[in-house]
């Protein structure tokens, strides 16, 4: 059960750390020279996680296994970030900006899961759509 918990909670966790600092960078940084910083930390993290997860000798076999998909990955979280900033200073609520986003970004994932990746659509996911769509009108007026 853990082994499941655990990486929704992180995600939750995060998810709220990553608002509240959006939501509270300040109105006239360049969003790029923000995200520089924030990238440079990450960078940095990740490397000290990276390395510290396995033994050095096999640092090389695994970065021999990166493909396309970081670099994409990388150009997605550029987007993420700055949407979101840009979100925020165009004056959407902490509360409803995320809300309506992530609430979108479900309902795109289920026709993604479905064209991309063969997953079945539901009934109970179509009214789940409905739904959705019928509380981003409420959130939206």
């Amino acid at each position: 059960m853990l082994q499941m918990l655990w990486p929704v909670l992180l995600v939750i966790v995060a998810n709220v750390f990553y608002n509240i600092c959006t939501k509270s960078a300040p109105q006239n940084i360049n969003p790029y020279a923000m995200l520089m910083v924030t990238y440079f930390v990450s960078a940095i993290v990740t490397g000290v996680l990276f390395l510290c997860s396995q033994s050095l000798s096999s640092v090389p076999e695994e970065l021999k296994k990166l493909n396309w998909t970081a670099l994409a990955l990388g150009f997605s979280i550029i987007g993420l970030e700055s949407g979101y900033i840009y979100l925020f200073r165009a004056g959407w609520k902490v509360s409803a900006g995320s809300v309506v986003c992530n609430i979108s970004l479900a309902v795109v994932l289920l026709f993604v899961g479905y064209f991309l990746y063969n997953e079945t659509i539901s009934l109970k996911q179509m009214l789940g759509i409905a739904v959705c769509a019928a509380g981003l009108y409420l959130i939206t007026l």
